[in-house]
């Protein structure tokens, strides 16, 4: 597990930061590891939120193949699972319903308490998400879409291999995430991060500090883009 002092610290980055700085850690992370689809973010204003994954995915164009008994079971054990360590945690959930995705809402008002409340961050799905307005405060949602039903939603498996709006997830991955979509974080790269975050700043802020200025020109974003070659 990743320390509470480096959680902390990846916290204090956005999304797309976090990403740059994988690209700059390693170079097969230009085309992996993160979303590529558009999610639905209904509270933009909320940090980012970085934790372990809960992998799960649900359905809801039928009915559930248990008899209920057997789905009780079944849900007490996936609480069980939501639960355990290591913590915090993201549930990561991904829709099996093919051509119908997003046909009726797992999340909620109530599923965002519940999960809220056993220690979860927020919620990455694509599949769809409902009671926007009764939704559990500071619980981040990120979703294919927003519908007024549950219709007939049940759980199909959980801490499995999940991929959700082009990320691949497994259980125990850590995950970062904002308004602008997710990305899962190497443990071994963890560390190296904040050090890359600097950097890239202390790069980028050449640029920018050029760009707002008054008479900035071709000729001062080249002398920009020299002196950020420098900088190491």
């Amino acid at each position: 597990m990743i320390d509470a002092a480096l959680l902390a610290k990846l916290r204090t980055y956005d999304t797309p930061t976090i990403c740059n700085a994988l690209e700059l850690l390693d170079r097969s992370r230009y085309l992996t590891g993160f979303t590529t689809k558009p999610l639905v973010c209904p509270f933009p204003s909320l940090p980012p939120i970085v934790g372990y994954a809960k992998t799960v995915t649900h359905r809801s164009t039928h009915a559930h193949e248990l008899d209920p008994a057997k789905a009780r079971e079944q849900r007490i054990a996936y609480y069980e699972y939501v639960a355990s360590q290591p913590a915090p945690s993201i549930m990561v959930m991904q829709d099996l319903d093919g051509a119908e995705v997003g046909f009726g809402a797992f999340w909620g008002e109530v599923m965002s308490a519940v999960h809220s409340g056993l220690g979860c961050l927020g919620v990455i799905t694509d599949g769809s998400i409902r009671d926007i307005d009764q939704w559990t405060p500071g619980f981040q949602a990120l979703a294919g879409s927003i519908v007024p039903s549950h219709a007939y939603v049940h759980l199909a498996d959980f801490g499995k291999e999940v991929r959700v709006a082009g990320m691949v997830v497994r259980s125990g991955d850590l995950v970062h995430a904002d308004r602008h979509g997710a990305v899962t974080i190497p443990e071994a790269l963890a560390e190296k991060i904040p050090a890359a975050c600097d950097l890239l700043a202390r790069k980028e802020a050449v640029i920018l500090e050029m760009a707002r200025a008054p008479g900035f020109d071709v000729a001062k974003l080249r002398e920009a883009l020299k002196k950020q070659d420098e900088i190491h």
